[in-house]
């Protein structure tokens, strides 16, 4: 009777375990039932805000502690592309982890995780008819022709998939990559190379402008939408920036979360792996464009760190990133430390230069299928043209199988620990007393940031955005003698000391308190 126990017991949980087992990225249904079960835990605050133009859920996870909105945060940030469905799964693990096995983390720093910004878009992995979208449900009328969405990509082998097409022409500006036969290059007519192809998205020319699958049946790219450099009148950005229900409800949330030091965004930009260069000329300019040279230096050294926590080398280096990207706007314009990274890269592989080529050869040595082969097809719009489909398929250079996103996410989520680890952190030293006499007591300590990081990034400094530190000592105005009720102090380098002196009348106790919300409070009480 035992042993046909534990025999039915083994075989349930086998069975509920395969049941379980995930195998691919995420549905939407199946990221909300992971956000419903996160948001049942106590230290977790799940809320909406907004819902997009095609009806999903726009969230954010709050994840902390006592007061959260006083402690130092991080922001993490997922699907800020909708193409890039491994931002959604690390953000959604990291939150997973976080709140399974490392609630210690909880108790210095609250996270605040935006799992998925691209919904509409997201969904695309999973339809029928498969495609790297950027775009929510917009309407949106992307060549100004008057009707939206009216040139979109149509798949011409009927392989559910959208890939590429090649038309050959002897004026065309792309010929076959000598490092892969599979892949087109441009031509480099200065070194007398000749073009054999034109190149396209897998498309018609359904309003029969000329153009293929330049009105794209999706609308607007949330990665396209912010303020810093918005790409005026260029497709998927919209007519203003800020103009999309997602875009101005996640902006919204953040004006109001004076905590947060930090952002880690999951994007194809990257200053992780290898740290952006600052540069004096851009750095100087009324709209700046460059990174600071202080916060090059934090972007180095944060740099360092990932690099020795997370083991896969990127083929391509670092990036600062497109124009109305969120990335870039968290930086230059929220004026918070901005962190960035794909999470996974094609390694270098075989000496490869292409970048699509290095990814064959890598792919290839894996056995994996990654490739639709030219084959051609009959094309209404090139009648006595020979046209071929075919490339690399959607999704695939950016994401990884998904058996392999485990191991990403938990380097990634060490990374993001450490990060908070080295967090501004404000404490009281060295206090002295002195009797002066006829009551008079001189209270002298030093305010010390406890930290690589400084209190505020050089471009907060300079923003004047980020509240200062504040040093309050509650005397009242008859005790206070000298030195300020209030004090305001721009930024603490990294392991900086600024040293304050009162002189106070009377007895008792008086109790000093320094910081901001996004450095957290150092308290101290004094007997006179």
């Amino acid at each position: 009777m035992r042993k046909f126990l534990l025999t039915g017991l083994l075989l349930g949980s086998l069975i509920c375990g395969s049941a379980n087992a995930q195998t691919d990225y995420p549905t939407l249904s199946q990221v909300t039932q992971r956000l419903q079960k996160l948001g049942s835990n106590a230290s977790v605050d799940l809320k909406t805000l907004t819902k997009t133009e095609g009806g999903k859920d726009i969230q954010v996870l709050k994840i902390g502690t006592g007061n959260k909105d006083q402690k130092p945060a991080i922001a993490v940030v997922g699907g800020v592309e909708g193409f890039h469905v491994l931002s959604v799964e690390l953000a959604l693990q990291f939150a997973e982890k976080l709140v399974a096995e490392n609630s210690k983390a909880l108790e210095s720093t609250t996270f605040y995780i935006f799992p998925n910004m691209s919904p509409d878009a997201y969904e695309q992995y999973h339809a029928a008819l498969k495609y790297e979208r950027r775009g929510n449900a917009v309407a949106a009328d992307h060549d100004r022709d008057g009707t939206p969405n009216d040139n979109g990509y149509t798949d011409l082998n009927g392989d559910g998939l959208i890939t590429w097409m090649r038309v050959e022409d002897p004026m065309g500006d792309w010929m076959i990559s000598k490092e892969d036969e599979r892949v087109l290059v441009k031509a480099d007519r200065s070194k007398g190379e000749a073009g054999k192809y034109r190149v396209f998205k897998e498309s018609k020319d359904d309003d029969k402008d000329g153009n293929f699958a330049e009105d794209l049946k999706e609308g607007i790219a949330f990665n396209r939408n912010l303020t810093y450099k918005f790409p005026v009148f260029e497709p998927l950005a919209g007519d203003i920036a800020v103009s999309q229900l997602e875009t101005r409800a996640m902006l919204d949330y953040l004006f109001e979360q004076w905590n947060i030091f930090a952002f880690v965004t999951f994007s194809p930009a990257n200053n992780l792996s290898s740290p952006l260069k600052y540069n004096a000329p851009d750095a100087r300019k009324r709209v700046v464009t460059s990174i600071l040279e202080k916060d090059q230096a934090i972007n180095a050294m944060v740099s360092e760190m990932y690099n020795k926590t997370v083991s896969q080398k990127a083929f391509q280096q670092s990036n600062q990133g497109t124009d109305g990207d969120f990335f870039q706007w968290a930086y230059f314009h929220f004026a918070r430390l901005s962190f960035s990274t794909p999470g996974y890269w094609t390694p270098e592989f075989k000496g490869k230069t292409n970048a699509e080529a290095n990814y064959l050869a890598w792919a290839d040595s894996l056995g994996w299928n990654s490739f639709v082969p030219w084959t051609e097809v009959k094309h209404p719009d090139f009648p006595n043209q020979k046209v071929e489909v075919g490339g690399i398929k959607p999704f695939v250079m950016v994401n990884p199988p998904f058996e392999k996103v485990g191991e990403i996410a938990q380097q990634h989520t060490d990374f993001i620990l450490k990060l908070a680890a080295m967090q501004p952190k404000l404490e009281f030293h060295n206090l002295k007393t002195e009797s002066l006499g006829n009551g008079l007591t001189r209270i002298t300590l030093d305010l010390y940031n406890n930290s690589p990081l400084p209190t505020h990034s050089e471009m907060g400094a300079r923003s004047r955005w980020l509240r200062k530190v504040r040093i309050d000592i509650d005397a009242t105005p008859d005790k206070l003698i000298s030195g300020d009720k209030v004090k305001l102090v721009d930024s603490m380098g990294a392991y900086e000391k600024a040293t304050f002196s009162w002189i106070i009348r009377g007895t008792g106790n008086v109790t000093i308190k320094a910081g901001a919300s996004h450095t957290g409070f150092a308290t101290q009480t004094v007997k006179l």
